[in-house]
């Protein structure tokens, strides 16, 4: 800690000033190197140091809230993280909502989903159980798109344009000034914050589980990549 103090000195740092460690060196010596707050007070005692223990603190708690909101807001879509199966999975909704709207040629929408590394879950706007027949249609429709393998092409515009340019956007009122527009195609375009796999190939096969309802008006699909 005294060669590092020195050294901070001679480079005009002011982590350390008049042999008091302050809290965000202190709390880099825990973020970086693992070291607790009680271990270097106790070598800094020893030395003749002190440690800026509130301002420590105030680090801490700071990088705290930071995490959280990271963690908040990361994952998005409804996704449980970003691995690549996730990722896969999150592409698939987009192919599963064309599909949906192709097949029932209906302007259903989509009202939520859940994605785990074992399966998908899209809740969409129906009112009625969907046949044996359209579900193997949304099914094969999906499985062209993969089968085709098509690039997963982003772009960044306004809502306007994006929505003027037959973008679909479900969630309006989440949206910025400027947003991310996914494209696979002629089959699917919409405004999605991501991520995304770089092509349809990347995807598998797509079966669909179960059909069911969710709640009045509304309908679940469970579907997994295989």
């Amino acid at each position: 800690i005294e060669r590092k103090a020195e050294f901070l000195k001679k480079q005009g740092s002011t982590e350390v000033v008049e042999k008091i460690i302050t809290g965000k060196a202190a709390f880099r010596l825990y973020d970086t190197f693992g070291f607790p707050i009680e271990v270097t007070e106790e070598i800094a005692r020893e030395r003749g140091y002190t440690v800026d223990r509130l301002g420590y603190e105030e680090e801490y708690k700071a990088h705290q809230d930071l995490s959280r909101t990271a963690n908040e807001g990361q994952f998005k879509g409804g996704l449980s993280s970003y691995g690549k199966t996730e990722t896969n999975y999150h592409t698939a909704t987009h192919l599963l909502h064309a599909a949906l709207s192709k097949t029932l040629n209906s302007e259903c929408k989509q009202s939520g989903s859940n994605i785990t590394p074992e399966r998908m879950r899209f809740d969409f706007t129906f009112d009625r159980k969907l046949t044996s027949e359209e579900v193997k249609t949304v099914e094969d429709l999906v499985n062209a798109q993969i089968a085709a393998a098509i690039p997963v092409i982003l772009s960044e515009t306004s809502v306007k344009d994006a929505k003027d340019s037959g973008a679909i956007g479900v969630f309006d009122s989440k949206y910025g000034d400027v947003v991310k527009v996914y494209t696979i195609g002629g089959f699917s375009k919409e405004i999605c914050g991501g991520p995304h796999a770089a092509n349809t190939a990347d995807l598998g096969h797509f079966r669909i589980l179960k059909e069911e309802a969710s709640s009045a008006g509304v309908r679940r699909i469970k579907a997994v990549l295989e």
